[in-house]
């Protein structure tokens, strides 16, 4: 619940739903930051309300007391709701407190230079700089559970439920499958492969200023028969106590795919829902890649076929498909993107403006309401990366408490999809290049080959039981302006994500493709093949490579 005096910013929390506290405490300061965590009793409802014709935050609360923690300083001054000694006639809900302008003081009144609402990434980011710059700073933190009562505490998606557990769990099944490729080298002794076993006052707080940082979700579409019921999302998936076995993701986002490779590389069988593309919004030939090697691994893309109902049959889930046609299956699992937390409707009541897509518009982090910030996936048109959100909010604290004032620089992001061979990339697609210079603008430079590691082990394509029919490993593409200066760069292949962190500083630098050229490669890598690239897509030659060691030459 919010409220604002002049340019004092109040938030009042139900201090006996903290279930614990995190302090930071910086030695050469008085400063200091607290960050709760809440409970499921109470969440960002409790936060805004709305904004007074009078530029006065409501307040509203719920929470039971025999007193009041607030005196007025007239006599009309304020309304408390049904559960105190004053009556709000003018209200429409008896849960609400209003207070106006210059006609109030407050008890048990905490204050701070800055409020953070959202533990992850960009408000853990925001809060932690602000306490090194000496700013006393509070966050509050609530995940509200999933359907199947998935929560977690500060940390955000990254650290419980995105980055970190799915880069873990990619990596079990990169295991599993060096597992089979030791026999190729000669090693013995091992087990037989099997799946893998899945074994009492409210406290007013206030501050001159706010950041919003409340993330989003993933969510369930509510149109599909059965689908609450029974199906999950990646949030969920990490908390299961069981194996998932056969299991079908319903999505194309790099989370479905990053998902269903993982779980694959684990010895499950999974399909993949995809209502008409992979990847949206990334390059299409580094993407077809990506498809081709998911299916050698035993990925079943069902283009076009969307689940209409789920419902339980003995002990699995019977699914039908738009085309009537049924599967059954242990898991299913809605990867089909994020939304923006629920409770942003209270946000709107306070009068911050959002897009259309119920993200918060924002000027350089500033919504349109004075002092109150917005950092991270909640952000309108930013990209929902976790590096991206805490750079932005570490940025954002250093203008707003120091004599910084870098703005965040949103173009040439790197970005990797953690598929079974990675796609990392960072600048324009090439589509996208295209629509933004002209085809005959650009030169494109393309490599595909087989990574050193595997070649020896000629892994076999399920379907065809033929070695030489598995795909190529690995692609390396440039997209270079005529000039030479590079807009863009992409690699499918292992280890994608370390590959391009050192690449993308190009684009950051506008280097040409000559520096490339110019730079020794270490042999032999996968990265050596960006500074071995000749081949353009316009020459008409084919880009793929009959020999050499790995993305470099050997002669």
């Amino acid at each position: 619940m919010l409220f604002k005096k002049r340019n004092l910013i109040t938030i009042t929390v139900p201090k006996i739903f903290l279930s614990s506290y995190l302090i930071f405490r910086q030695s050469d300061f008085l400063s200091y930051s607290f960050c709760y965590n809440f409970n499921h009793l109470t969440d960002y409802r409790n936060f805004f309300h709305k904004i007074n014709s009078n530029n006065s935050y409501s307040i509203n609360t719920s929470l039971q007391s025999n007193n009041t923690n607030l005196q007025s300083s007239h006599s009309n001054s304020y309304s408390t709701n049904s559960q105190s000694n004053h009556t709000n006639s003018n209200s429409n809900s008896n849960t609400n407190t209003n207070f106006e302008k210059n006609s109030y003081r407050i008890k048990n009144m905490i204050h701070y230079d800055l409020i953070v609402l959202g533990g992850g990434p960009a408000g853990m980011a925001a809060a932690k700089e602000a306490s090194r710059l000496g700013k006393r700073t509070v966050l509050f933190d609530y995940v509200t559970p999933s359907a199947r009562g998935t929560s977690w505490g500060v940390g955000g998606t990254c650290v419980n439920v995105g980055c970190i557990p799915k880069k873990l769990m990619h990596y079990a099944s990169l295991l599993r499958s060096s597992n089979y490729d030791k026999f190729q080298y000669g090693l013995t002794n091992t087990q037989e492969l099997t799946p893998i076993n899945w074994n009492k006052l409210i406290q007013y707080v206030s501050g001159d200023k706010i950041i919003i940082a409340i993330g989003e979700r993933p969510y369930i579409p509510s149109d599909v028969e059965g689908a609450n019921e029974y199906a999950i999302t990646s949030d969920d998936l990490f908390q299961l106590n069981t194996n998932p076995g056969k299991t079908l993701i319903v999505g194309a986002s790099y989370v479905a795919l990053e998902c269903a490779g993982f779980l694959t590389g684990l010895g499950y069988n999974v399909d993949v829902s995809v209502r008409s593309i992979l990847l949206r919004g990334f390059d299409r030939q580094c993407v077809k890649k990506v498809e081709e090697l998911m299916e050698a691994s035993g990925v079943l893309f069902l283009y076009h076929k969307l689940p209409i109902k789920i419902e339980k049959h003995n002990q699995q889930l019977k699914v039908t498909f738009n085309d009537q046609s049924v599967n059954y299956y242990d898991t299913v699992l809605y990867a089909i993107g994020r939304i923006p937390s629920q409770y942003t409707q209270h946000l709107k009541e306070v009068g911050i403006e959002f897009d259309g897509n119920g993200n918060i518009l924002v000027t350089n982090e500033e919504t349109n309401i004075k002092d109150i910030y917005a950092v991270g996936d909640i952000v309108s048109k930013v990209p929902k990366l976790a590096p991206v959100a805490i750079k932005s909010s570490e940025l954002l604290i250093q203008r707003l408490y120091s004599n910084n004032n870098t703005q965040m620089n949103y173009e040439n992001v790197p970005k990797c999809v953690y598929t079974p061979f990675e796609y990392s990339s960072c600048g324009l697609t090439e589509e996208e290049a295209i629509e933004k210079y002209g085809e005959d603008n650009l030169e494109i430079y393309l490599k595909e080959y087989n990574n050193l590691e595997i070649s020896p082990v000629h892994r076999i394509n399920k379907k065809t039981n033929d070695e030489f029919d598995y795909p190529m490993t690995c692609l390396s593409k440039v997209i270079c302006l005529k000039d030479g200066k590079i807009i863009g760069m992409h690699y499918v292949g292992p280890n994608a994500g370390e590959i391009m962190q050192g690449f993308s500083v190009l684009l950051t630098l506008n280097a040409k493709k000559s520096d490339l050229d110019k730079t020794v490669g270490i042999h032999p890598t996968d990265a050596e093949s960006f500074v071995n690239l000749t081949v353009t897509k316009s020459s008409g030659k084919s880009w793929i490579a009959t020999g050499g060691c790995a993305g470099g030459k050997c002669g």
